[in-house]
Parts: C-alpha cells; structure tokens; sequence
C-alpha cells in the first residue's frame, strides 16, 4: 500500500504562487510509480493537471498550467512537488495528489485533498 499526504494548500492573490507537497510512504519501490496532481473546482468534473515520472523525472502538463506550473520529485525524500505560479482565479480547486503503477491508466492512491482558493 502507498500512502499519500498533502500539504501546502491556501488562499493566495491572483497573480501570487504555492507550493503543493505530497509525501509518499509504504512498502514499495517508488520507481514503480508514476505521480499526478489533480484538482476539481466546484460543479466540475476532475481534471488532470500534472505527472511525472519517479525514476526519470519526465513530466507531462495539461495546456491550462502549462508555463505556470511545475511538477518535481524529491526521490530521497519520497516527496512530490506542484508548484504553482501565476495563480487564476479559475484555478481554485481541491487538488489531489495520486500515484498510479508504471503501464496502468488506474490512479490507485489517493491523497486527502488540499483547498486552493485564489481571489481575484
């Protein structure tokens, strides 16, 4: 089982940054797994926002936070990053953290959630 636990959620200024942390732990090889960031702003599905890849480093990022987000890992740490600069207030949402085996489409952990809200 992987265990995931997010931090770094707020409320910010439209043009201001956080910084999201998802911490992993478990009795696993973390180079199995890929990591994603997703969020759901109210009445909205879930969407997609970041991965990457724990044992390359790759990234893929939807076009909405492409050139304003930055997703990294900390392999040492089993720590993953979503850095979030250029805040929109459409970018307010519950962000979740995920992890899902290398090869599988299936997001099978799940973090808790962390509130983003950014005012205009």
């Amino acid at each position: 089982q992987v265990q995931l636990v997010e931090s770094g959620g707020g409320l910010v200024q439209a043009g201001g940054s956080l910084r999201l942390s998802c911490a992993a732990s478990g009795r696993t090889f973390f180079s199995r797994y890929v990591m994603g960031w997703f969020r759901q702003a109210p009445g909205k599905e879930r969407e997609f926002v970041a991965r990457i890849s724990w044992s390359t480093g790759s990234t893929y990022y939807a076009d909405s936070v492409k050139g304003r987000f930055t997703i990294s890992r900390d392999n040492a740490e089993n720590t993953v990053y979503l850095q979030m600069n250029s805040l929109k207030p459409e970018d307010t949402a519950v962000y979740y953290c995920a992890a899902a085996v290398v090869g599988q489409i299936k997001y099978d952990y799940w973090g808790q959630g962390t509130q983003v809200t950014v005012s205009s």
